[in-house]
């Protein structure tokens, strides 16, 4: 197994790269089932980056205790920085996600959300997939699962844009932290191999981004999704 992707020297502007970038959309991404999550109580959210998802799920929800794993300290500390007062409901652990799984089974009570935004892309396929399957042993019989990722969607915006945007993604960042994945995993069919099914999902930029809502069992039926909200100033500051 590769040494994991050294995020560390990025923790300071990550967030301006990805403003530069993709300007608000990966925010949208990550906030679009954010007001579901209301009667979550223990989440588990792996390579949430400097945290900003992790600050707006602890603000929306004032009861949910938060585990955050991620193979970047500098990460992790500006996410407890950036959660403030309400890190004392974040458990850090500075750890490879690949290979946590003793940590994971023990967590009790029972995890019922699961977060990995813009993370899977940074593991192979067989990797998800173990990983998964590990998750599912320590999740609630409902446990939610929430993906966002780049995609490449089967048309020409795909075949013209998306997939050599994503290749020449995959080449920045193997420059600035050691990334050796090259190509988007495919994650739907790893989590769907360790038992989670797909509730819904909505996309962005033609197809280049994806939210998804995953079950861990089958027993949820497909919901209608939120309708997205007008992008406002206080939006615009939290991305």
């Amino acid at each position: 197994m590769n040494q994991p992707s050294n995020f560390d020297r990025l923790a300071g502007f990550y967030r301006w790269m990805e403003w530069v970038t993709f300007g608000p959309s990966l925010g949208w991404c990550r906030n679009f089932y954010l007001p579901g999550l209301s009667s979550c109580r223990h989440a588990l959210i792996l390579g949430d980056g400097d945290g900003r998802f992790t600050a707006r799920l602890l603000g929306a929800n004032h009861t949910v205790q938060v585990v955050a794993v991620d193979a970047s300290s500098a990460m992790l500390d500006a996410l407890v920085r950036r959660a403030g007062t309400r890190s004392v409901r974040i458990s850090t652990h500075h750890a490879d996600a690949r290979i946590w799984q003793h940590a994971a089974a023990s967590i009790r009570p029972p995890i019922d959300l699961i977060v990995t935004h813009f993370f899977l892309d940074c593991l192979t396929t067989t990797e998800i997939q173990s990983l998964a399957g590990r998750i599912r042993q320590a999740s609630s019989p409902d446990a939610i699962w929430l993906v966002s990722e780049f995609a490449v969607p089967s048309t020409l915006f795909g075949c013209l844009f998306a997939r050599p945007l994503v290749s020449a993604l995959y080449f920045v960042f193997a420059l600035l932290t050691g990334l050796t994945v090259r190509a988007l995993p495919d994650h739907s069919a790893a989590l769907r191999r360790a038992g989670f099914t797909l509730l819904d999902q909505s996309s962005r930029l033609g197809g280049l981004l994806v939210s998804q809502r995953w079950s861990s069992g089958p027993e949820l039926r497909p919901a209608d999704p939120p309708r997205p909200k007008p992008i406002s100033i206080e939006m615009l500051q939290s991305c």
